[in-house]
């Protein structure tokens, strides 16, 4: 690339720079103003620092400037060159130490460097006004160099400005000693502090995105789980009305009336969806297990041993058999289904297993493998410190089994405890 091209594209970003840079401090102007006619504390931290808030400083250097003026500067072309070449130093050092990877890239340590080697030549050589030009190095410094390692750069750079001007001027370099102490750690302390408001702005708003993306998955969820499993239910049993209906009307109108049921029981489980209060009882859902498995011509199995459960460990459980026992309807062509809860003293197990030949019946056995139910409710019960396996069992047919700690309380309490995607049975979706 040419170096014409190159100050193009500079220029090209400089201007593009500047442009964000009044968006910004419009868009602050206009909180400031609605933050007055609200009477809210605006939180807009307004346009970020660039390298223009530093130019201005320049204006100590005019002193050298009308020195070289009137003559009173000897080899003023020596003089004039220098303070060309330090004014040049300074903008090319403090634009690039608003970017975190230019003000750590050598080319500006080296800038820096030679910036120093500059002021104290030009001090020690002439002394006077030119004795300024440590608190704008002292800027520039404070400005590339924030870090752990400032505080002793910056009473280096004190000692060495105090010992020029000293030199130069007695007593009277004090002051030029502190002008660039405070410049140099000031200047630091400000850009590092308005850098971290930023970073925690911007860190507050992309935990405000990820919580929104958070809820937004567990709200799909529970309608997957939800609807996926009711609609399951009512098809089976509507199923179930058609063939009685012919020779026996009074239990066609039975499964009807269970179906009625079972739609009002979706409605009221889809608002508390909606609300994320919803937990799920494993007792309801063992009962609903054998209801829907009768109705499809499945004989079901159900055995609950041990202590009891606690509200979370009984909500992921009751996710588990509601999609597991989905799963055994739609895909498993089985005639039977077992069920099986046992809570001992550290962890609690639940076995979904039947004797079917699902499309997945030849596969071996593995963890976190599935739909969409088993792979979020794999990540549930991990969460809880659980683990969830299904796969085919050796006696054929096909199993999911869970297992959670009894004793890990405050793991399932920290969850949101909402309907969980459930594992899914052979040919799951």
């Amino acid at each position: 690339m040419s170096w014409t091209r190159r100050i193009t594209c500079r220029l090209r970003a400089w201007r593009t720079g500047r442009a964000r840079w009044k968006a910004d401090m419009a868009e602050f102007k206009a909180a400031q103003k609605e933050s007055r006619r609200t009477g809210r504390r605006s939180e807009h931290p307004g346009p970020p620092a660039t390298g223009f808030t530093l130019l201005p400083w320049l204006l100590l250097g005019l002193g050298s400037f009308s020195n070289l003026l009137q003559g009173k500067t000897p080899n003023p072309w020596i003089g004039g060159l220098g303070l060309l070449t330090f004014n040049s130093l300074y903008i090319y050092v403090v634009f690039r130490s608003f970017v975190k990877e230019a003000r750590e890239a050598v080319a500006t340590r080296v800038a820096l460097g030679l910036m120093g080697l500059l002021t104290c030549g030009l001090a020690l050589g002439y002394g006077g006004s030119w004795l300024y030009f440590f608190p704008l190095l002292g800027l520039a410094t404070g400005a590339c160099l924030r870090g752990p390692n400032l505080g002793r750069i910056g009473l280096a750079l004190t000692a060495l400005a105090a010992a020029v001007s000293a030199f130069r001027s007695g007593w009277d370099g004090i002051n030029v000693a502190y002008g660039t102490f405070l410049s140099t750690m000031v200047t630091a302390a400000i850009l590092s502090l308005s850098e971290a408001v930023r970073e925690l702005r911007a860190a507050r708003e992309e935990l405000a995105r990820r919580a929104v993306e958070k809820e937004r998955l567990r709200f799909s969820r529970d309608l997957h789980d939800l609807l996926g499993h009711t609609l399951s239910v009512i098809v089976v049993k509507s199923e179930a009305a058609r063939r009685l209906a012919p020779r026996d009307m009074d239990a066609a109108l039975s499964q009807i009336t269970d179906i009625e049921s079972v739609g009002r029981q979706a409605l009221t489980e889809i608002r508390e969806a909606v609300t994320g209060y919803r937990e799920g009882s494993l007792a309801t859902e063992l009962d609903r297990a054998r209801s829907v498995l009768s109705a499809a011509g499945v004989e079901p199995v159900v055995r609950q041993t041990g202590t009891p459960l606690a509200p979370q460990t009984e909500t992921l459980l009751g996710w588990v058999v509601r999609e597991a026992v989905t799963n055994v309807i739609r895909h498993s062509d089985a005639a039977h289904c077992e069920i099986t809860v046992d809570s001992g003293a550290e962890r609690v197990r639940l076995t979904v297993g039947d004797d079917g030949t699902g499309a997945r019946a030849a596969e071996p056995r593995r963890e976190g493998v599935g739909g969409t139910g088993l792979k979020g409710l794999t990540e549930r019960l991990a969460a809880a410190g659980g683990s969830l396996e299904a796969g085919p069992s050796p006696r054929g047919g096909f199993t999911v089994t869970a297992e959670l700690p009894t004793e890990s309380l405050e793991l399932l309490t920290s969850m949101t405890v909402t309907p969980a995607p459930a594992p899914a049975a052979p040919g799951t979706d």
